[in-house]
């Protein structure tokens, strides 16, 4: 990692995405740029006070982190804000891009469609959204896979970034099993549902075994576990009982469980996230 960029539009949200961006910048020596995207559909005059007011904030805060050893850049741009971002990270040739938590609303958390879902969307880089209190570098990582390359480009992402260099790495696949359900209601034998569940149990776990042989050490701690619905849910459920502080997802493919995962589980990982989400594209610059 050797250049990242943060986008900030001076609330507690992204503040919290600028000090992510300084605790990473500051251990993998990398540069670090701060954005503020003014959106420019308004009277020009309008668009140009805040645009100064903006970069006077901007440098002050950048000013701040060059005094605490951080090579630090500041950017104001005018524009629609995902894209002003997007071109900003092609720009500066960010490694990582990281963005603030998305607002929450209170009668209906809509994700989709929202700035946050366009850069992620349409980045070719991974981004790191942040909902948490940055306090302390990660200690413990959650790599979701469901053996698809966009898994596979998830893992390497994390590795390319340094991410499990001083964290501890757990590998989550949640794996259908549909046929115990239809077993269920069949009024099946327990002892051939548990039979059955225990058959596809180990040939998921030779399946992980096979996608992650040279992807990560041998001695990764890897989670295995049936799920047929909520997978999003269930992500961040685990994430909570082992206390994993990043999510790491990948944005498109199919899968094992055959569903496009940023309409689906990497969008329902973003949306509900308790905790900081990496979003990985399925190809990486490079």
């Amino acid at each position: 990692m050797k250049r990242i960029l943060a986008a900030t539009d001076f609330s507690d949200r992204s503040e919290q995405a600028v000090r992510r961006a300084a605790l990473l910048a500051r251990r993998h020596g990398a540069s670090l740029a701060l954005i503020h995207v003014v959106d420019d559909d308004r009277p020009a005059h309008l668009v140009e006070i805040e645009h100064r007011a903006a970069a006077l904030l901007l440098e002050e805060r950048a000013q701040a982190l060059r005094e605490d050893g951080i090579e630090t850049s500041a950017l104001v741009r005018d524009g629609a804000p995902s894209a002003a971002l997007l071109a900003a990270a092609a720009e500066t040739g960010a490694d990582l891009v990281i963005i603030g938590a998305h607002r929450r609303h209170l009668l209906k958390d809509v994700f989709l469609g929202t700035t946050a879902e366009r850069i992620i969307r349409h980045s070719s880089l991974p981004v790191l959204m942040v909902n948490r209190p940055a306090e302390a570098d990660y200690r413990h990582i959650l790599l979701a896979v469901d053996l698809s390359d966009a898994s596979r480009q998830a893992v390497r992402a994390a590795q390319k970034l340094g991410l499990d260099r001083a964290a501890e790495a757990t590998v989550l696949h949640l794996y259908a099993a549909p046929a115990t359900m239809l077993m269920i209601q069949s009024s099946a034998r327990s002892e051939d549902i548990r039979r059955h569940e225990a058959e596809m149990g180990k040939q998921a776990w030779a399946e992980l075994a096979t996608f992650l042989k040279g992807l990560v050490p041998a001695d990764t701690k890897r989670l295995l576990q049936p799920c047929n619905a909520g997978e999003a849910e269930a992500i961040l459920a685990i994430a909570r009982e082992i206390g994993a502080d990043l999510a790491i997802v990948g944005t498109h493919g199919k899968g094992a469980l055959s569903r496009l995962l940023l309409g689906s589980v990497a969008e329902g990982v973003l949306r509900l996230a308790d905790r900081d989400v990496l979003a990985v594209p399925p190809a990486l610059p490079g």
